[in-house]
């Protein structure tokens, strides 16, 4: 019996590598591929139905899922609308770090599991924050732009001008998961003392390259902060004014995880005072940022289009992790990245 299994890609995670991870995995079963491509990141994502950070329609991906058994995709939106209208899909694959584009509830009263792929970009965000971080304290893309349209500026030599080095700097990092624990393993070879706050990691998991500390006092003792945590009711907006005026002056604040984390005014304000140093950013509070944010004016800001975890190895491990989970659905196997286990439990209702 063949399996019919929907590619849903887009132009970063393509059908072709998720087709030719399948295929690797899956070598003892006859599958069978039909394809869509969704327009993201050409159209950003957003918003779809119930979920949120999807790409293309509900009624385009119904269409596609006829007489589908597995979706693999990265941006599709998983909704109750889909789920109702494609009774034959049983494993819905995301391939990215979480599954924020699926209703999971939904999902699980439908009998579809869901699966993501964890750790796939950990390593490109993590080198991201680290060139972010030394954009930041070096100026980088400033002195680059004044250079490009011809003027040299020699004032940027000046001592109340210049950054900081990473090397004898102590940097705060605010989560120490697959991200967080790479970012302190690089900082390590640069000489930096790195600091840690995160309530869920034990001293033995920090393996000697970072101190866990409080919260007030990785304020107190950073140069520069660094954010890695997920957006929990207790993280929005943690960094805010207050936490701004705790650092020391001429710090330097790097976000690379979610936007939510981070008070983008008070950091304007603190930037315009000349408190902070400089800032570094992957990610926004809205996205694509508004005509008239702030941030577009703010000196001393460097900013990325929500890239940190683009490259070529992030969207080949994507891929690779998600079709793995694919042969173990095929084999009867338990799924290394299940979302939702119960929802292939024999005794479930849709």
């Amino acid at each position: 019996m063949t399996t019919r299994i929907l590619a849903a890609g887009d132009h970063f995670v393509l059908n072709d590598l998720l087709t030719g991870a399948v295929a690797k995995e899956v070598t003892d079963r006859s599958v069978s591929f039909t394809e869509l491509t969704l327009p993201w990141p050409v159209v950003p994502f957003g918003r779809v139905a119930e979920v949120d950070e999807a790409s293309g329609t509900e009624d385009e991906l119904i269409e596609a899922l006829q007489g589908v058994e597995i979706c693999i995709t990265q941006m599709a939106p998983l909704t109750e609308k889909v789920l109702k209208a494609c009774p034959k899909l049983k494993l819905f694959c995301i391939s990215r770090g979480g599954p924020v584009n699926a209703n999971l509830e939904a999902a699980t009263r439908h009998g579809v599991a869901v699966t993501s792929a964890p750790g796939r970009n950990a390593a490109a965000t993590a080198e991201h924050t680290l060139g972010m971080m030394l954009a930041a304290m070096r100026r980088i893309p400033q002195t680059n732009a004044d250079l490009s349209a011809g003027t040299w500026r020699g004032d940027y030599y000046m001592y109340e001008n210049v950054g900081p080095e990473l090397e004898g700097s102590t940097v705060g990092l605010v989560g120490y998961g697959a991200i967080g624990s790479r970012v302190a393993r690089m900082l390590q070879g640069f000489g930096a003392t790195v600091l840690v706050h995160d309530p869920y990691v034990t001293e033995d998991a920090l393996t000697g390259q970072a101190e866990k500390v409080e919260f007030d006092e990785l304020l107190a003792r950073s140069n520069v902060i660094t954010l890695h945590a997920r957006v929990t009711p207790e993280t929005t907006g943690m960094i805010g004014a207050e936490q701004i005026a705790a650092l020391q002056p001429g710090s330097i604040i790097v976000n690379c995880a979610r936007g939510a984390l981070l008070d983008y005014d008070a950091l304007c304000d603190a930037l315009d005072s000349g408190h902070l140093f400089g800032a570094a950013f992957d990610v926004f509070p809205e996205e694509p940022i508004p005509a008239a944010s702030r941030l577009l004016t703010t000196p001393n800001i460097v900013m990325t289009p929500h890239l940190a975890g683009a490259s070529k190895a992030t969207a080949n491990k994507a891929a690779q992790i998600v079709a793995a989970d694919v042969r173990r659905y095929l084999n009867g196997e338990p799924l290394a990245n299940c979302a939702n286990p119960e929802a292939l439990m024999p005794a479930r209702t849709a």
